[in-house]
This record gives structure tokens, sequence and C-alpha cells, in this order.
């Protein structure tokens, strides 16, 4: 097997375990064919980084569409199923572990499905199956808010908002039914006690979808050392976010010190659609922000450096082991990424840079992706339904 960095990469299997991408199908009528924009993913792009397969995160925002929770999650698969339908030679749905490796084979870009947030299924176990058989292979039991039966790590200091101690019994039932289901339990944004009791109830392995360190930078949605040895132990893997917020402390800061201002921003911009009484767009917001860094912040706040992404990584691989490692772009999920990454083109910068580090090629092809397809095969081997 070759050490050329470059060479590792294009005879690697990538896959990468989350992307927001689904928010531009619906909001901005934009084809995953149209050229990137403002955005971080797109055919080409993927092409270019040899990104072979994603899993595209639907995800409802809890305030803009309380209330339509499962309404808008079926808007966003059929946006997939759209794409899927008008690049039929392109892009193709997997299913199993199995699908991924031969729409690799086939050279078609494979579109996975996780629903990012356990609000989506309104308590209800009858949605969860349905979404299975409409292609979700994941779910994020939840997102930064919590929900009738997981609590949240984004909202866990919050006093208003009414917590569980973790999950519920009927939480713990979802558990069980993504076990029976075969449908990967996803504890990216869990509250720790959430994490713990996941880990109690599961029979199958787990994933964090779009997760960093805490040990390097201290951010509760980032995994405790104690947590990746957990999912270890638990055969799971753990998928490195490339957010700047959860990879750089110092860029954290300096983002979270200018929120009231971008707040101001974003309320000036969103002012028509609250007019009309309608449901914000994500780009919104993420235009405000992106126009806020561009004309206030670039000059006192620098791109992360692309190292503070590899420290995550190589991290995640001496604490977890690296057979319990991938990669977490969660792209188009947040506005700016670090040094050096301008998209899923990029891609090959990160195991050019790991190989540096003197990660051996077979290491590079594990987290590159063939940690994801073990973990995906394990799940559904432990399903028991007919």
């Amino acid at each position: 097997m070759t050490n050329d960095p470059a060479n590792i990469h294009a005879d690697a299997l990538v896959i990468d375990g989350h992307a927001d991408t689904p928010q531009r199908f619906l909001d901005e009528a934009w084809n995953f064919s149209d050229p990137l924009g403002a955005g971080m993913l797109n055919l080409e792009s993927a092409r270019v980084g040899n990104l072979a397969a994603e899993f595209f995160a639907i995800w409802v925002e809890p305030k803009e569409w309380r209330g339509r929770f499962a309404h808008r999650t079926l808007q966003l698969l059929d946006g997939v199923y759209q794409q899927l339908r008008i690049h039929p030679g392109l892009m193709r749905l997997g299913l199993t572990s199995e699908d991924v490796v031969q729409a690799h084979r086939d050279k078609v870009f494979c579109v996975l499905l996780g629903i990012e947030g356990g609000h989506s299924i309104e308590a209800d176990l009858g949605m969860l199956r349905m979404y299975y058989q409409l292609g979700v292979r994941y779910m994020t039991l939840t997102w930064s808010n919590s929900n009738e039966w997981a609590d949240s790590s984004g909202d866990i200091d919050d006093p208003t908002v009414v917590h569980h101690g973790g999950l519920t019994e009927f939480g713990r039932d979802v558990v069980r039914e993504m076990n029976r289901l075969g449908m990967m339990i996803d504890v990216s944004h869990a509250a720790d006690t959430t994490f713990w009791q996941v880990l109690k109830t599961t029979h199958a392995p787990v994933i964090a979808s779009h997760s960093s360190a805490r040990a390097l930078t201290d951010s509760p949605r980032n995994l405790t050392d104690e947590q990746l040895r957990a999912i270890a132990t638990n055969d799971g893997i753990v998928m490195v976010n490339f957010y700047p917020a959860f990879i750089d402390a110092a860029w954290r800061d300096g983002w979270s010190a200018t929120k009231a201002h971008r707040d101001s921003l974003y309320e000036s911009m969103t002012k028509a659609y609250r007019d009309r009484g309608e449901p914000v767009p994500y780009y919104a917001s993420m235009s405000a922000d992106r126009q806020y860094y561009a004309e206030f912040l670039q000059d006192k706040l620098p791109l992360a450096p692309l190292s503070a992404l590899i420290d995550h990584i190589d991290h995640v691989a001496q604490v977890a082991g690296i057979d319990h490692v991938g990669l977490g772009s969660d792209f188009d999920g947040f506005p700016i990424l670090p040094e050096g990454l301008n998209s899923a083109a990029n891609l090959p910068k990160i195991t050019a840079a790991l190989a540096e580090r003197g990660y051996r090629p077979e290491q590079l092809h594990k987290l590159l992706g063939g940690n994801l397809l073990r973990v995906f095969a394990a799940v559904q081997a432990e399903a028991t339904i007919a």
C-alpha cells in the first residue's frame, strides 16, 4: 500500500458522518449539482475530495417548527428524495453498509440519511418506524433542545426547561426500538446523563456523528475522555466535528463574545419572515453570521487552524483507539470552516496532515470510512426485525 497521502486518500472509501445540506435543497431551491455558493458540500466538491458517501442530517429547528416537527421532517426527506430523482446516475440512496461499498464500486455518490433530534418522532414509536422505512439509518436522540424523553447538552443548565435526569422510560423504549430496527443510536448533542443511560440500555454499538474532544475544547457538545473510552468499549465510533467553536478554545471564546451583536444582525435579517408569520430558514442565520465575520471579525479572530481539527482527531484516536474514530464534518451546519477547509474538496488535506503525524495507510483507511462501515454493519446485524 502506498505511503503517499494523496494516493492513500484516493484509495480510501471516505464517508462523512453528518452534513446539514438538506436545508439547502428545501429552503434555497438548490440542487446538489449546482455550484457551491456559500455552501460546503455539493457533487463536485465530493468528487474532488473523494467523498464517497454522506449522512445527510434531517434536522428540524425546534422553535421555528414547533407543532410541526414530523411535517418538516417529511419535507426534508422529500427534498433529499427529489435530489435522488433528478440525479439518478450520480446519486444513490444507501440503506446498508453493503450499499455504500457497491455505490463506491459503481462510482456513484451514496446518500445516507440520519435524523438530528429525537423531537422529530413526536414521542411516537410509530413515527420512528416510519422514518426507518423511509431510509433513516441513525437518529441523534436530541439536538440542542431536550425533548419529552431525553435531555440535551444544549439546555441542561436552563432552569426553565423540564429535564428527566437523562432518559425517561419511553426514552429507553426508543433506544430498544432503534436496536430492534437496526438504526444507529447517535449520542451527539446528548446530555452526559443521557449518554450514560443510553450505554446501559443499548445492546448494539452507538455513534457520535459529529462530536469532538472535551479534553481539548471545553464544550458540553464534546465528549469527555471517559465517554470516548466507553464508546470504544461499546465498539462504537466518534466522528469528529469540524466546527471551529468545538475544536479551538480561543476561537470559541472570541466567537461567543460577539453573540449579542450577531443576534442583532440576525433579527434585522429575519424581520420580513417574522412579519409574514413564516418560519425563518436556517440560511438566514448562517448568512448573518458570515456577514458579521467578514465585516467585523476576520481581522480580530483569524480562522481556526487546521491543526486544531487534527488535534481532536488524533486525541480521539489515542484515547478511544484507531478503530473508533471517524469524520463528522457537520458541513453546512455552521457558518465558517477552519483554515484551509473551504469545502469537501479539501478533505485530502486532513489525510495529509494525519499522515504527517505518523498515521499509517491502513489506519487512515479505517478513520476515513472503514470504522463507520463496521459499526453500520454491526448495528444492522443486531437488528431483530423480520
